[in-house]
């Protein structure tokens, strides 16, 4: 069964012609939009699609966008200026807008023409969680433009996720406390990823490391590594790398290889040690990013417990004017 709010979006989408697609958000909401940005590159025949970070997105104002455009913008908050900004601008042009936000009766809710509010804490049923409403909007959107067959094997393996996120993150729980242990003074930690995975790593290091722990870091994308960042590589650098399951592995295997090799504060998940039992065989590429982002969060977790520092603790976001 689809999330109601997400039908009421694919309704209004079956009456339109939609050329193209842009993920608009910014931060931790503009990372969780990378595996819908996968998924569009590998599926789409028709459909073209971009990501921008809100304020760009007014700013460049891509010449493509226009009646014939879907933006699919997201704010937990349903605050952000530049988000709330970026939905009236995508209106201005005749594009069809649909939200994402925890919280229904914001600004930027006010300010789509669709909204679906999702999901959010330790609590919340998968299903009705953020990645999961992305991939329903996407997903749907190419069954009823391309007729993509994939669309009920998805709404199954996302219904299954909740008991592969709870198996996950049993799993790895002693080694989320470990590298908290670990790494609790450590003042840089890169992370590493590539493909669908890499807004996972993404948004832990601008969100989780730099935002709300304080930490330097930096995302390379594993496909990178060996054209500047592999330069830094040494015995005492801490890097997370992320291993997943879609087509660009390959890469991350590369430079997971190369990393043992120079380094050795490296911390490894690798997709492959997830019980994935009830995601469809063929959607796992896809899926393994949001359960990469459940374990991460339980790293996320431990670490600022173990550094006595809270993962809401802010020194400017929402204290000053910026």
């Amino acid at each position: 069964m689809i999330h109601p709010q997400v039908q009421q979006a694919l309704d209004a989408m079956s009456t339109r012609t939609i050329q193209n697609v842009f993920l608009v958000a910014c931060g931790g909401s503009s990372a969780l939009m990378y595996p819908s940005k996968y998924l569009l590159d590998r599926e789409a025949k028709s459909i073209a699609s971009d990501l921008y970070s809100s304020n760009e997105f007014i700013h460049r104002n891509p010449a493509t966008i226009g009646a014939h455009s879907l933006v699919i913008l997201c704010s937990h908050s349903g605050n952000t200026p530049e988000t709330v900004e970026a939905a009236k601008f995508a209106r201005s042009k005749g594009a069809l807008t649909v939200s994402l936000t925890h919280e229904p009766t914001s600004p930027l809710a006010e300010a789509s023409e669709h909204v679906i509010t999702y999901s959010y804490g330790p609590e919340a049923p998968a299903f009705e969680t953020n990645y999961s409403i992305m991939y329903q909007l996407v997903v749907g959107l190419l069954s009823i433009k391309e007729e993509n067959e994939k669309f009920h094997q998805l709404l199954h393996s996302l219904q299954s996720l909740q008991a592969v996120y709870d198996r996950a993150k049993s799993q790895f729980a002693e080694r989320a406390k470990a590298f908290a242990a670990a790494h609790k003074d450590e003042k840089l930690i890169y992370t590493m990823a590539s493909g669908a995975n890499f807004g996972v790593a993404y948004s832990f290091a601008i969100c989780i490391l730099m935002e709300m722990q304080w930490i330097h870091s930096h995302a390379i994308h594993a496909g990178e590594y060996f054209h500047g960042p592999f330069e830094i590589l040494d015995k005492n650098v801490p890097i997370i790398l992320l291993l997943g399951l879609d087509e660009t592995r390959p890469l991350e295997e590369r430079a997971l290889q190369f990393s043992k090799q120079y380094g050795e504060k490296l911390t490894v998940l690798d997709a492959t040690e997830f019980d994935l039992s009830g995601v469809d065989e063929g959607l796992r590429g896809y899926i393994a990013p949001l359960v990469l982002n459940t374990v991460l969060r339980q790293f996320a977790n431990e670490l600022a417990e173990a550094r006595n520092h809270p993962l809401s603790t802010r020194r400017y976001m929402w204290k000053v004017p910026y």
